[in-house]
This record gives structure tokens, sequence and C-alpha cells, in this order.
């Protein structure tokens, strides 16, 4: 069974930065797609970046200025840069990853960022 590992989360001051990595235990380039997600306490689950397997990212509009989505192949990893964070960045982040032929929709387990004030 394919699995998502996140990591990353923690406690950090606004103004601050956090590296959220996503370790997939197969090649990444075998999902159409991974992204991150966040859901704060009493709101719907969001997109915050998401890239393809060909590299091409998509990123929530009020983030991208702050935000970066990356990976790594040798590493079956992709990240999440998340920069100048703000109190209301704070949420638990989700790592996903799709693949359409194999009707994968996969989470991982979800890693909390609180960014204090």
């Amino acid at each position: 069974q394919v699995q998502l590992v996140e990591s990353g989360g923690g406690l950090v001051q606004a103004g601050g930065s956090l590296r959220l990595s996503c370790t997939a235990s197969e090649t990444i380039f075998s999902f159409n797609v991974m992204g991150w997600y966040r859901q704060a306490p009493g709101r719907q689950r969001e997109l915050v970046a998401d890239i393809t397997n060909r590299g091409i990212t998509n990123y929530a509009d009020s983030l991208k200025d702050r935000f970066t989505i990356a990976r790594d192949g040798s590493k079956n990893a992709v990240y999440l840069q998340m920069n100048s964070l703000r109190p209301e960045d704070t949420a638990v982040y989700y790592c996903n990853a799709r693949q359409s032929l194999k009707r994968w929709d996969l989470w991982g387990q979800g890693t909390q960022v609180t960014v204090s004030s």
C-alpha cells in the first residue's frame, strides 16, 4: 500500500518560516499530481499548492507569494516552503497524491503548523 508521510510542522512565530516534507513510499513520478492542502479548525480543507508529474505548479492565489512547492524525485519527496508565516496560516497541513489510472487519491496523516502572533 502506498503511503505518504509528512514532517516539518511545528510552532513558529509570525514572520517565520517552515519547510514541510512529504515522503512517498514509491516514486513520486507514478502520481499525476501531488499537493499540499490545509485545514484550519472549523474550516474546510483547502488547496495550498500542487505540482504535476511534469513539474507544473499551481497555487492558491492568496499564498503564491509566500509559499513554494518543490519536489525531489531522488528522495520521493515533495516539499512546501512557507515564508512570512501568519497566524491565519495555522492549520493541519496534508500531503495528497493522485493517480488517475489507478484511481488513487492518497492522503498523509497531516502535520500541525501553528503560527503565534
